[in-house]
């Protein structure tokens, strides 16, 4: 998917093609999730951060009720009833399993039914200049929806107690070591976009931004290097964290990233109902925001801005044109990427060099979610669509924005421009990061 290759409002046949492909492809991804474990796990909840996974398969299914068969469609409600039950906004996710929630048989057969009414519609909607049917955006913005869910329950699957029940093939070994600092010369850079067809609000829209040099990690950080920071006691150092990172080290007790285990002298960590040892090339993940800044600060470095770390994943200093992904604007690969859960860990840094940007920055797609240092704020020009509850109410000092997508996104759901946010404190998403740092003259000048 991509603004060279993607249909156009003037071939919807082609468009059509396009969406069912999309909407059947994730289908199959929510069937694997929820089809993996019982009816009673699917009712079951794993954690008070997470809902059960039966809430969100029926959710998924009841947003694209409301978008499609409803609002782009027009036609009857499926399932009116149920509204409120499937409100993210009205039901905390420590409250759901207590609500009259669809049993799994019922869910699925909910789906069933507003997916063939969603299929009639794609067979003769009309794509048109309203911003909702535009390029077929209605439809992108539910299977980025579905995919964001999957990645969600992919993370409830990691949350969950019991034998495992997800299998994929290892990752592939790393092509050649990546190591050392990336510079990123001074200049503006187009941030954003106005083209994209699918792009959500927050996206929107492009605009200049004028960053002095910085220097950039030429990959995520790995485990081999936070474990020089456990081994330094960076945990137990409060010189490394921020006022608010301390306070929660200390009242959750942080020792490890999320999921790591000592073994004697040696660190397990947990992954699907599988424990192995930890791999030190493999990019750290499942650490949170204030555990990223303390490393950073440790290493003499700090987190990248979110602008600092979309120019290193899109600027081309050949053409000065910011790129839909680091490697041009091609859909990504097997061989470029880690993403869409055809691996259940990140891969070794060094493992895509296709991937990598022109200046030599590897891995900024997939493998984990990269904490960034800015909180999340509407561009200049923001403008809410289609509904200020999916970006607006979250701006604000209270998030921070991850970039880049990890081994669990989909690609439909990740680009150059597609940002994610939590709360600092998260650690169940699949978040690693990288560091930045200003450089010294000499520095720019070589």
């Amino acid at each position: 998917m991509n603004d060279e290759t993607w249909p156009t409002t003037d071939q919807p046949e082609r468009l059509r093609d396009r969406i069912a492909a999309e909407l059947t492809r994730t289908r199959r991804r929510s069937a694997l999730l929820t089809e993996a474990v019982d009816d009673a796990d699917l009712m079951r909840q794993h954690s008070p951060i997470m809902s059960p996974l039966v809430w969100d398969l029926a959710h998924v299914g009841n947003q694209e009720e409301l978008w499609l068969v409803r609002d782009v469609g027009g036609r009857e409600p499926v399932r009116r009833d149920i509204d409120d039950l499937y409100d993210a906004f009205k039901q905390p996710r420590r409250d759901r399993p207590s609500l009259p929630l669809l049993p799994p048989g019922e869910a699925r057969d909910y789906l069933l039914t507003v997916r063939d009414k969603v299929f009639d519609l794609l067979g003769r909607v009309r794509f048109d200049d309203r911003p909702l049917t535009a390029g077929g955006f209605a439809f992108g913005m539910i299977v980025q929806h579905e995919q964001q869910h999957d990645e969600t329950m992919l993370a409830t699957h990691q949350l969950r107690a019991g034998p495992p029940v997800l299998a994929a093939p290892p990752p592939p070994a790393a092509a050649r070591p990546v190591t050392g600092e990336v510079l990123i010369p001074a200049g503006p850079f187009t941030m954003g976009t106005s083209t994209d067809p699918w792009a959500l609000d927050n996206e929107r829209p492009a605009h200049q931004v004028d960053l002095p040099a910085y220097l950039i990690d030429a990959a995520p950080v790995t485990n081999g290097q936070f474990l020089e920071f456990l081994a330094a006691g960076g945990y137990d150092d409060r010189r490394w964290w921020s006022a608010a990172g301390w306070e929660h080290r200390r009242a959750a007790d942080l020792t490890a990233p999320m999921h790591w285990h000592r073994d004697g002298a040696n660190w397990v960590c947990r992954r699907f109902g599988r424990y192995s040892p930890v791999v030190p090339d493999e990019p750290v993940v499942h650490v949170g925001y204030h555990e990223a800044e303390a490393y950073a600060a440790w290493a003499g470095k700090r987190l990248p801005t979110e602008a600092e770390w979309e120019k290193a994943a899109r600027w081309d200093p050949a053409t000065g044109r910011s790129r839909r992904y680091p490697w041009g604007d091609a859909d990504p690969g097997p061989e470029r990427a880690n993403l869409g859960q055809r691996h259940l860990t990140p891969a070794p840094v060094g493992a895509y060099p296709a991937g990598a940007s022109p200046l030599g920055v590897h891995q900024l797609i997939g493998d984990v979610w990269e904490w960034t240092a800015s909180p999340f704020r509407g561009y200049p020009g923001f403008t809410a669509f289609p509904y200020r509850e999916y970006s607006e109410v979250f701006f604000g000092d209270a998030y921070r924005v991850l970039r880049g997508g990890s081994f669990g996104t989909d690609a439909a759901a990740c680009r150059g421009t597609f940002r994610n946010w939590d709360l600092p404190i998260r650690r169940q998403i699949f978040s690693g990061f990288r560091c930045a740092r200003d450089p010294g003259p000499d520095e720019v000048s070589a």
